[in-house]
């Protein structure tokens, strides 16, 4: 028996950056996040950002949701060549994107703009005309959605931002589903299938509180939270024994790492771990257990059906 106690939280998305002066700046300004810790390791550095609340105030990092996790491999800003891989090329296809939900995406669309950043999608582009996607200093793609909430014409206020999820592609949604909510107690909060488009997408996140409805969440509730996690299924892609995507960390074939990994943490991360073992046993794939991290025994890795990596730690973990 698993339990999953109102302690579970989906706490952070690492991202590798390759310049942390000029990243972490970017998104300070640009979105109103904070840097609320910065860890330093053995060859790289870790850069925590948030949109920070009065509900945050006096948690842990990792006690908080909708943390953005930069990842430094110190000296990788004096690397001409050094590069991330954004996940959304025509090879080594996986990570998707990070997702900010914002009170006026008009507004905010003008000003990004007038900062100079650059878009993969502006919102008068194709067909959807309420989404957009910025780029940040690496590549990765940041969708705006809007929660309308408190929205006054001609401004904005960041405080009100949001970090409502990171979208990764899987192969087998079947599988994902049952390793994100019978394995991590995710609940599934809405499936939004594109019958034109053949794609599937699947927004999960935790609700201990049970406010949403399973698989019918209110659209404007959602909008508002954060630390969701939106899966997309383009469909056929379950019966091709040959395809797959790149989990973010893997450098074979001459991939490029990008994306790093989810991560949920939780009160008692050792409990959980040896709960998930006994319950499931050969079933898991650890690419680090409980107790034998370097850097902390409170600190474990699991890999879902496609490979990507859920970081499990505890929520008083580096206080």
């Amino acid at each position: 028996m698993v339990t999953i106690d109102k302690s579970f939280i989906m706490n952070h998305t690492c991202l590798r950056i390759k310049d942390p002066k000029v990243s972490v700046p970017f998104y300070e300004k640009n979105f109103g996040m904070q840097l609320v810790r910065t860890l330093e390791f053995d060859g790289f550095s870790l850069y925590m950002m948030s949109f920070e609340t009065p509900k945050k105030t006096g948690l842990n990092w990792s006690g908080r949701e909708g943390i953005l996790e930069l990842c430094h491999n110190h000296g990788a800003e004096n690397d001409d060549n050094y590069k991330v891989n954004s996940g959304n090329g025509e090879t080594f296809r996986g990570f998707g994107h990070i997702c900010f939900s914002v009170d006026n995406i008009e507004y905010v669309e003008s000003k990004l703009l007038d900062n100079g950043a650059k878009f993969q999608k502006k919102l008068s582009d194709g067909r959807q005309k309420n989404i957009a996607f910025v780029l940040d200093p690496d590549g990765y793609w940041i969708e705006l959605i809007e929660h309308g909430r408190s929205k006054v014409e001609n401004q904005t206020n960041q405080s009100d931002y949001k970090f409502n999820h990171s979208m990764i592609r899987v192969k087998d949604p079947k599988k994902s589903l049952d390793f994100y909510c019978n394995k991590l107690g995710f609940k599934l909060l809405k499936t939004k299938p594109f019958e034109g488009a053949k794609f599937t997408l699947y927004f999960l996140g935790y609700d201990h509180e049970n406010k949403l409805v399973e698989n019918d969440a209110d659209p404007k509730e959602q909008s508002y939270l954060e630390s969701l996690i939106e899966l997309t299924h383009n469909w056929g892609t379950e019966d091709d024994e040959s395809f797959s995507y790149h989990n973010g960390n893997s450098t074979e074939n001459g991939a490029i790492q990008g994306f790093g990994h989810t991560c949920i943490s939780c009160d008692d991360p050792v409990k959980f771990c040896n709960e998930l073992t006994e319950a499931y046993g050969d079933e898991l794939d650890w690419s680090v257990e409980i107790g034998k991290a370097n850097i902390s025994p409170d600190l474990a890795f699991i890999r879902d059906p496609d490979g990507y990596s859920v970081e499990i730690i505890s929520t008083k973990i580096f206080q």
